[in-house]
């Protein structure tokens, strides 16, 4: 069966209004009949069942992070200047407008100097004390598109929340190659949090997807071996995926880095989707290698932010190779990040299109 691609504006095409990613404007793309909703078609893409096309971001999945609707913390992503925040467990943290992201404050003091006396030092936040269902109710009423998947950032994992609590990584990695038995007992603790975290939330949002956040990494290896990962790490966290994939949760970990060799451990973890950094993570060979083992959330292969906008056609190519490399049997979703209007529509028809054609010809 082959799928229609429409001009752009063609007479007689439905069409929606999406704001663009990372702007304000506003587009209108074709509007398509689809075989079923966008929820059902994101879990058959995260679990490579047989999805009908390979999820859009921009169009499928709407995102939210509760914990700034829950806090004073002000909605720093936008800033203009570098803006300092406490999050709620009190690290300080300095958004920094240049790099596109928050980085620990320097010079503030430490949470926990010596992770031993993480029981003492450490004051989880108190769910009960916060108020879930306001905020929920209000999004739900004024922001939420029951035409699309929700997808909820849950924040920082293991790794990462340990850092931010010991003011940076040179004495997270110290304390585990240290004292690696507190370390785990920290872990242990602080994921018996997170999965209460969790159930508050499901409590009052419609999840279709999480993203847990635990860099792993920098651009030239992990930052600790696979035996601390096994020993430390793996355990609270499986522990922590398990959880959310039994409430019927779609679970994506973001973590930065060349992490490699840490992808086997992912697909032991039942991670459905990696966020992971493409130019130091060969997408397509890991494709090649794992198969349906694991899934993706990834850009327009070949797509360089960094340089002038390709032709229609040649962004259509790459689309159409992204979904080849990438989407047999599911395990993808894409965000297009297109500039132009009439490249985004021309973007947009042809992933449903031809994405959709592809899985008719796996069935």
């Amino acid at each position: 069966m082959k799928f229609p691609r429409y001009d752009y504006l063609q007479p007689g095409v439905p069409t929606i209004k999406t704001k663009m990613l990372f702007s304000d404007q506003l587009a209108e793309i074709p509007k398509f009949d689809r075989p079923c909703s966008a929820v059902e078609n994101l879990k058959r893409a995260a679990h490579r069942d047989h999805p009908y096309w390979t999820p859009n971001a921009l169009t499928d999945i709407q995102s939210v992070d509760p914990t700034d609707l829950l806090s004073e913390t002000p909605k720093v992503q936008s800033s203009k200047v570098n803006t300092r925040f406490q999050d709620w467990f009190g690290a300080d943290w300095t958004f920094v407008v240049s790099a596109g992201g928050p980085m620990l404050t320097p010079g503030f003091p430490k949470i926990m100097e010596d992770v031993t006396d993480w029981e003492r030092a450490v004051k989880f936040p108190d769910l009960a004390k916060w108020d879930f269902a306001g905020p929920a109710a209000e999004y739900l009423k004024n922001t939420y598109d029951p035409e699309k998947a929700l997808s909820i950032d849950i924040g920082l994992g293991c790794t990462e929340r340990i850092v931010s609590l010991m003011g940076g990584y040179e004495d997270a990695l110290v304390a585990f190659s240290v004292e690696p038995e507190a370390c785990a007992d920290f872990f242990n603790a602080f994921i018996d949090w997170e999965i209460a975290h969790f159930d508050k939330l499901l409590e009052h949002y419609p999840i279709t997807k999480i993203t847990y956040h635990d860099d792993w990494g920098n651009e030239k290896d992990t930052f600790f071996s696979p035996k601390m990962l096994e020993t430390m790490i793996y355990d609270p966290t499986k522990r922590f995926f398990d959880h959310v994939k039994s409430k019927d949760v779609v679970l994506e970990l973001h973590s930065c880095g060349n992490i490699n060799r840490f992808i086997p451990y992912m697909i032991d973890l039942g991670v459905d989707f990696m966020q992971i950094q493409r130019r130091v993570v060969d997408f397509p060979k890991v494709k090649e290698q794992y198969g349906d083992k694991i899934g993706f959330c990834g850009m327009v292969e070949g797509l360089d932010f960094g340089a002038p906008a390709p032709s229609t056609e040649k962004l259509l190519e790459m689309i159409r190779y992204t979904q080849d490399a990438l989407g047999k049997g599911g395990g993808l979703y894409l965000a297009l990040m297109m500039t132009d209007p009439e490249q985004l529509w021309a973007a947009t028809n042809e992933l449903y299109a031809y994405s959709s054609e592809k899985y008719l010809e796996e069935k």
